[in-house]
């Protein structure tokens, strides 16, 4: 029997918490080896661990995998989230690249200067309103299912409800004129396995506080 996938990354969100969602929702438990300290990454570099010198890094399958999207459509497709056929994993894709512009956006927000982040705060909450929410509203409204793709669960609507908490912690009220987004919200947030993922001391992490921030700069060199 295979083990558990093991997530190696900082112990916070960056770009490993949309593989921890993925593998929340699927109902695989995972264990994480936190990077602590840039001689934990310098380590797993000379072990020639990281195919590309960069995390995040899952174990997984016998494989050391790297690159965010590669691990995701690995996990996607070995747990049936992924669709039935080529078009729909063509539309997955596209909708999980939307959700994952925007949530970039929205990482790299701490990292910025007090002006730089009030600007750029700005910019992402017109963003959501204006570009990326009124697709997946008008998607649901269009064909009436519960879904975003083929009518089943997948990683698109895992990836958009991290999209929406992650925006409604920069503006709490930001789904007022998006009522498929409400009802789609209180619908995937109720599947047995993401209420588990959502409630407290789950293995989600919590937004980035400068404390986080100043050690990822110590750990990366940046």
């Amino acid at each position: 029997m295979a083990g558990k996938p093991k997530l190696h990354y900082t112990c916070g969100r960056g770009k490993m918490e949309s593989i921890r969602w993925l593998l929340a929702a699927a109902g695989v438990e995972f264990e994480e080896q936190f990077i602590e300290k840039n001689e934990h990454l310098e380590k797993l570099r000379k072990d020639g661990d990281l195919l590309f010198q960069q995390v995040p890094m899952v174990e997984i399958d016998g494989m050391k995998m790297v690159q965010t999207r590669a691990i995701l459509s690995y996990i996607a497709g070995k747990y049936n989230l992924y669709g039935k056929d080529l078009k729909e994993r063509a539309w997955i894709d596209m909708y999980v690249e939307g959700t994952t512009d925007l949530m970039g956006m929205i990482m790299q927000l701490p990292l910025q200067s007090a002006e730089m982040r009030e600007k750029n705060l700005a910019l992402i909450i017109e963003r959501a309103k204006t570009r990326y929410f009124p697709v997946y509203e008008k998607a649901l409204k269009d064909h009436g299912h519960d879904y975003l793709v083929g009518n089943k669960f997948s990683w698109a609507d895992i990836h958009l409800l991290e999209a929406i908490l992650m925006v409604e912690e920069c503006k709490p009220d930001i789904l007022s004129a998006f009522p498929q987004l409400q009802a789609f919200k209180g619908r995937i947030s109720n599947i047995p396995t993401i209420k588990k993922f959502l409630q407290p001391g789950s293995q989600r992490k919590p937004p980035a506080d400068d404390k986080y921030i100043a050690n990822v700069r110590k750990i990366f060199n940046i």
